[in-house]
């Protein structure tokens, strides 16, 4: 009998804001909510945002003025949307307008000789054969050269790119937690991991209390590494620069760093580990290895998600080179003679020229479904599988391949398995990679429309959330996770607002890709997140809805088990609840136990039970039994 990977906590932070309680997701469908849910939304950003401070129990402007929740949407509701989504790149990046570079310049003297004066310690080692120097007093010299002298020439050039998915304005990760120099997205994952955890609403001793200490697993990884100063970008730039590299920058440039973080400073956590990296489709790979090891007995909880912060113009230029990203003359070409508005150059399946890079970091936490019933775990969902399949032979390593074929129609004929074909027909939905390419807009719209008349299934809903928070990269599929999670609780799937019409090259006969947020008749049973990343790196989810997995569940452990679990899941939900709503007014308790609770490594101890650590209440057995006994 394999065990269920149900999800019990989500969160993150990405352009739409914070994940867990759902309010990025409601960030995303803004015009769909009742006023006090729209009202709640725009407060809780405007705090994130800086906008305003919840003291003694009242909202206040930065004057201490008190304010309602209807007086902040008056005031501050413009610039928290202004301020929230894709949009223009804010000059805390970089200035789009001037961004720094070197030009080569070679020196040639009128008479072959020419003179200047520096600072003796910057002289090179060793000395041009072309260079005299003579010492002028105790700090400078005179240099004589024979010839050209190469220098490198602060110069500053236009970006073609110049909007992306950011955090909301104003907000700094930083600011939650002791950063200590950390790279961008090592902060996005230290906050975003404790968000997901808080979510929980048990604590994670208590959780941990439940199982042994090595029946925790943390999924984790970024495609781009660390690239900024803090990490392998000021590792590689130091150099050139003339600077010095730091004893963190190597260290924690590291790709794995985002799960090596959660472990050692949020959960203290000595079980399984794991990076898997798949280009855009890692937030996927890492799901597939936390879903086989909960449904294998291996692990009983798993922390699964990715955080990246690629907004660097290393990162854009690459990218840019290669032609993937919407450019700023790009997108003119499209509008015509209309002005182009920034904030809708993520156009998945539409009239499009790119994708829009963006930052982001989300993270979901995973248990079996007899450890969430043991604890009354709320239970936002389950991830029944996941597939991945590369392309076969390929000319180009980023062109799109036969892979995803594979992995979708796996994934629909899984969830078919489990939850019928009538389910699947009429109570299915798609949540796209949609990248916003030509390319992806026809290939993908291709592979949905066939896998559509192989199951019998008509104006399938297809969501595509970049078109609101850009292409994160690794955690892009968590990002439609969160949004996924999001259409189970309120039934609502956002539009592709940023397009006005799906473009005539996409195959959308058997497909309905809604412009504006579209609410489902009979709501929606299980969900397709579906990621297409550069190599061949093909993934498809199936993540059934709660209401689905509730009845499984009552049916495995029976209505009086089922009855026991619902009546402690109430405490666990009002405790998730008092973190929500400190989290609106700013206090988001990040966990970050920098050498707390270290283990003393002197005090492991071995018995017949197993290996017993100090702080831990259970043993890691060593009763393994023999997985070849046929062979022995």
């Amino acid at each position: 009998m394999s065990r269920l990977p149900v999800i019990v906590g989500f969160g993150g932070f990405n352009a739409a804001g914070r994940s867990s309680g759902h309010h990025a997701f409601k960030r995303m469908i803004i015009e769909s909510l009742n006023d006090d849910m729209r009202q709640e939304t725009l407060a809780g950003l405007a705090v994130m945002m800086g906008f305003v401070r919840f003291v003694a129990g009242k909202w206040q402007d930065l004057d201490g003025q008190s304010l309602t929740r209807a007086e902040i949407e008056t005031r501050f509701g413009p610039d928290v949307l202004a301020g929230s989504l894709i949009r223009r790149i804010d000059p805390a990046f970089f200035d789009v307008d001037s961004v720094h570079w070197q030009k080569a310049v070679s020196l040639n003297p009128e008479n072959n000789n020419q003179r200047f004066v520096i600072r003796a310690r910057e002289l090179p080692e060793p000395l041009p054969l072309n260079w005299q120097v003579t010492e002028l007093d105790a700090r400078r010299v005179t240099v004589e050269v024979t010839g050209a002298v190469d220098v490198k020439i602060d110069s500053y050039r236009d970006c073609p790119v110049k909007s992306a998915g950011q955090l909301p304005q104003g907000f700094k990760p930083a600011d939650l937690y002791n950063a200590r120099f950390h790279p961008r997205a090592l902060q996005l994952a230290v906050i975003s991991a404790s968000d997901a955890v808080r979510s929980i609403g048990i604590d994670w001793a208590d959780i941990v209390a439940q199982i042994n200490p090595d029946q925790v697993g943390v999924y984790a990884s970024n495609v781009m590494s660390q690239l900024d100063e803090d990490g392998f970008g000021g590792l590689l730039q130091s150099r050139l620069r003339g600077g010095r590299v730091s004893t963190k920058q190597c260290p924690l440039g590291l790709n794995s760093m985002v799960a090596d973080f959660v472990n050692a400073y949020i959960l203290g956590s000595v079980g399984h580990t794991s990076a898997n990296a798949g280009a855009c489709a890692s937030f996927l790979y890492n799901l597939r290895s936390a879903v086989e090891d909960i449904t294998s007995g291996r692990c009983r909880v798993a922390v699964v998600g990715n955080a990246e912060a690629p907004i660097l113009p290393e990162v854009i230029d690459g990218y840019a080179t290669m032609g993937a990203l919407a450019s700023e003359d790009k997108l003119q070409k499209l509008d015509g003679d209309s002005v182009t508005d920034l904030r809708r150059s993520s156009r998945p399946f539409g009239d499009n020229c790119g994708f829009t890079i963006a930052e982001s970091g989300q993270y979901i936490v995973l248990m079996d479904d007899e450890l969430a019933l043991t604890l009354g775990a709320d239970i936002h969902g389950a991830v029944s599988d996941v597939f991945i399949n590369a392309d076969g032979f390929k000319k180009s390593i980023t062109a799109p391949g036969p892979g995803n074929h594979i992995t979708f129609a796996k994934a629909v004929a899984a969830a078919r398995a489990i939850v019928g074909d009538e389910a699947v027909r009429e109570r299915s939905m798609v949540h796209a990679h949609g990248s916003s390419t030509p390319q992806n807009r026809v290939t993908e719209s291709q592979i949905f429309d066939q896998v559509a008349a192989h199951f019998g299934i008509q104006n399938w809903p297809v969501a595509a959330v970049k078109a609101y928070v850009g292409h994160s990269l690794s955690p892009a599929s968590a990002d439609q996770m969160m949004a996924c999670l999001g259409t189970f609780k309120y039934g609502v799937i956002p539009g592709v607002k940023t397009i006005d019409a799906v473009a005539d090259d996409v195959y959308g006969d058997r497909l309905h890709i809604p412009l504006a947020d579209f609410t489902p008749e009979q709501g929606i049973d299980v969900a397709f997140l579906n990621s297409k990343g550069f190599g061949g790196n093909n993934a498809t989810a199936s993540v059934l809805a709660p209401r689905v997995v509730e009845r499984m569940l009552a049916k495995r452990y029976g209505t009086e088990t089922f009855a026991e679990y619902k009546a402690r899941r109430v405490t666990v939900r009002a405790n998730a609840q008092a973190y929500d709503d400190a989290a609106l007014r700013g206090d988001f308790a990040t966990i970050y136990r920098f050498g707390e609770g270290m283990i003393d490594e002197s005090k492991v101890a071995f018995d017949a039970s197993g290996v017993h650590l100090p702080g831990f209440d259970r043993p890691v057995s060593l009763d393994i039994a023999n997985r070849f006994e046929d062979m022995v």
